[in-house]
């Protein structure tokens, strides 16, 4: 463990740290490499290519200034994501939950690996990875200039086929044999070191290492709630107490599943956004028909297609979307007041604000494995091959074709076209692509042992969730041992970030004596 830094922001005492990870944890346990035996059992795993064997995992803690050198109970944040860093407060009520958080516990604040300060997974990395197996993916796919070459054309004819309003295709595996192929592989096998196994063998290793192995409360935001139960599953004994907010998966896990509820709230976010703002289906759809006529770029050089424009609807789950939304296509069109114009879409002028904006919104730039990662949080061990599950459902729904007026939006899904047009996604393309067919995967969880759990468990489960449906939530807390669901339609999905949400469960948990250990420890 290494001290970085320490000070002040408004209301919070802040320390910096870091410590070394093992980059793969397979044949390694947390509690035996933190006294020192990292011999791994089991069958070696094979070397990645061009991958370092640890990685840095960096943690920050905060608490209330006048309690900066007090021993007080510990509280982990598990983030939301995947790919999400750990909150950086300008204050305690910058992030609701923080200021009832402190009056508690010391929080800590971990970048999950790949994330913020830990070592990070960029297109950068997916480029270093590619040239120590001899191939070249500096500007896209292709591992070679000739490859480079046919990912330029193949962007151009994507763009068409988008701007046509029909689904980009898959990329194209590079042929076998080839560097192209080593280093898509050996990118594939690297990212699946950045899923919820080995995010919790981190965190365990750091519980036991820097914390003198007090057993902490955890709260989990969204993906941060499937981290807890993968917590819970491999090593509850560290856990006093744990919060979810909108983030209990379904067990056993299926993307297929997932996408099947959640397209059609997807649709009906829509339809109550056009109910809010009944103009505003006339504007998308102008918008909508000029993009599809072809030609438009957004700042960073990339198309915008129709299919990108759809994920402006990721957001949908959470308060203030709709008037996000609303002002957003306010200033859409350049010329006169800015109403709606009456001639050939194909002649409209979309304002340089607008498409700034729409790069801003949808662009992953900041967290790339947002995307990246995003199908794979639902593979559990070995599996079916996910295959694009949100590509498929959205294929499925003809409501959510491109050339469909009012335009539905899409919510929080990813798609092949993504990784072929979005430059910070490109450098992913051939890795994800390799996933997508994949079969094998860490277990994530147990149902025995989560059947069986002692810990006490407190979910925040919102009714009306667009992200993770409460239906699926309820069906897997009925089969976790020591949990309480508190079911309500007050917030969305980002209810954790107010000030209410978090004194509610912990109340609820105190007043229930759930947290005797948790404050003892």
């Amino acid at each position: 463990m290494t001290k970085l830094a320490s000070y002040y922001v408004p209301g919070l005492y802040v320390e910096d740290f870091s410590i070394d990870v093992p980059l793969d944890w397979r044949g390694l346990e947390p509690a035996t490499l933190a006294v020192g035996i990292g011999v791994r059992h089991g069958a070696f795993p094979d070397p990645i290519p061009g991958a370092p064997e640890s990685i840095k995992l960096f943690y920050r803690t905060l608490c209330d200034p006048e309690h900066a050198h007090d021993d007080l109970p510990l509280l982990v944040f598990l983030q939301g994501g995947p790919g999400g860093e750990g909150p950086r407060p300008t204050s305690p009520t910058a992030d609701g939950w923080i200021a009832e958080a402190i009056k508690h516990f010391r929080v800590v604040l971990p970048d999950q690996r790949g994330t913020g300060r830990s070592s990070r997974v960029s297109g950068q990395t997916m480029a270093r990875l590619a040239a120590a197996c001899g191939a070249d993916i500096s500007h896209g796919a292709g591992g070679t200039a000739a490859g480079t070459a046919m990912a330029a054309d193949k962007d151009a004819a994507s763009a068409a086929r988008d701007n046509a309003g029909t689904e980009a295709e898959a990329a194209t595996p590079p042929a076998e044999g080839t560097p192209a192929a080593t280093a898509a592989r050996a990118q594939a096998d690297f990212l699946k070191r950045f899923l919820a196994r080995s995010i919790v063998y981190d965190f365990e290793y750091l519980r036991l290492t820097a914390f003198g192995g007090r057993p902490w409360t955890t709260l989990g935001q969204s993906y941060g709630g499937f981290l807890t139960l993968t917590y819970l599953s491999l090593f509850p004994e560290g856990v006093a107490a744990s919060f979810t907010c909108g983030g209990i998966p379904h067990v056993p896990a299926s993307a297929a599943e997932v996408y099947a509820h959640t397209f059609p709230r997807m649709a009906a976010k829509t339809g109550q956004y056009y109910a809010r703002y009944p103009e505003d289906a006339m504007r998308v759809a102008a918008v909508a028909d000029r993009v599809a006529a072809g030609g438009v770029t957004l700042p960073d050089g990339s198309p915008l297609t129709v299919e990108r424009l759809q994920l402006l609807g990721s957001d949908f789950g959470m308060k203030p979307s709709f008037e996000r939304m609303h002002w957003l296509f306010d200033h859409a069109f350049e010329e006169g007041d800015g109403s709606v114009p009456t001639k050939d879409p194909a002649g409209l002028a979309l304002s340089d604000g607008f498409l700034m904006s729409v790069l801003e919104r949808t662009s992953t730039a900041a967290n790339p494995l947002y995307w990246t990662l995003q199908e794979f949080i639902y593979a559990d061990g070995m599996t079916k091959p996910i295959g694009w599950a949100a590509e498929h459902e959205k294929a499925s729904r003809a409501a959510f074709d491109t050339s469909e007026r009012p335009l539905l939006f899409t919510g929080e899904a990813c798609f092949p076209w993504m990784f072929a047009q979005m430059p910070e996604l490109k450098p992913f393309e051939a890795a994800v692509s390799l996933l997508m067919e994949d079969d094998q995967f860490d277990r994530i969880y147990d149902q025995v042992r989560l059947a069986a759990n002692e810990v006490p468990l407190q979910a925040a489960v919102y009714f009306d969730d667009m992200y993770v449906d409460s239906g699926l939530q309820l069906d897997t807390l009925s089969r976790v041992g020591a949990s309480h669901a508190w079911v309500t339609n007050e917030f969305e999905h980002d209810g954790l970030h107010g000030d209410a949400v978090f004194k509610y469960l912990f109340e609820e948990a105190l007043n229930r004596g759930d947290l005797e250990r948790a404050l003892r420890s």
